[in-house]
Formats: structure tokens, sequence, C-alpha cells
């Protein structure tokens, strides 16, 4: 399991490991505006996510996925607020990542900034 001292040494990491695509949470999909590819849920699965505590505001969190795709052969990150700035969408794809949140089924780090 890595450990990350903060949001941005995180991305830079899963970066230099392939995970070069910017993703971005768009309703109900995961979209790499670039390629102009949006996904749905069952089109990605999350290999990785670590959680990061705002500086000011225990609260405020930030949580970056790492993600691939087969159907689209692309590794791309996704950052996503959790806590007070969250999306509260209902749909499949914030189900999926909720899912990863809550379980813990994936290498987590709750680790303050």
């Amino acid at each position: 399991m890595r450990t990350y001292n903060n949001l941005v040494e995180a991305t830079n990491d899963l970066m230099k490991r392939g995970y070069t695509e910017n993703l971005s949470l768009e309703g109900d999909t995961v979209d790499d505006k670039e390629k102009k590819i949006q996904m749905i849920a069952d089109e990605f699965e999350i290999d990785e996510f670590y959680r990061f505590e705002g500086a000011s505001d225990p609260s405020d969190m930030s949580i970056v996925y790492a993600v691939h795709s087969d159907k689209y052969n692309l590794k791309g990150v996704l950052i996503n607020a959790f806590g007070t700035y969250a999306n509260d969408s209902t749909s499949a794809i914030e189900a999926k990542l909720h899912h990863y949140q809550v379980s813990g089924t994936l290498h987590s780090e709750d680790r303050p900034s």
C-alpha cells in the first residue's frame, strides 16, 4: 500500500505510473474531455483511491481515484470532493465511487494533509 502526504503527491505519482488521463465527473459519466470519451459506470474500474482532508477544515475532503478502462484503453486520475463540497448525485457513477469510499475495498489512505 502506498502512502502519500497530500493530493498533489498522489496525483503526480499516479501519473508517473501511467494514469495520465485527466478525468472528470460529469453527472452520469466519467469523462476524458480531451479524447471526448464519456464512460458509464460499467465501462471503467477503480484500481486505487486515496483520501485527503482539507488543511483548514477536516470535513472538506478530496479523493483521488486511479481509474482504468479496458473498453477505451485508458488509465487516468479522477479527483472528487468528499464531505462539504461533495457531489450529491444519485447516479450509478456516484454509487460506484461511494461503494469504494465506504467499503475500503481498495488501498485507501485516511491521512490528514
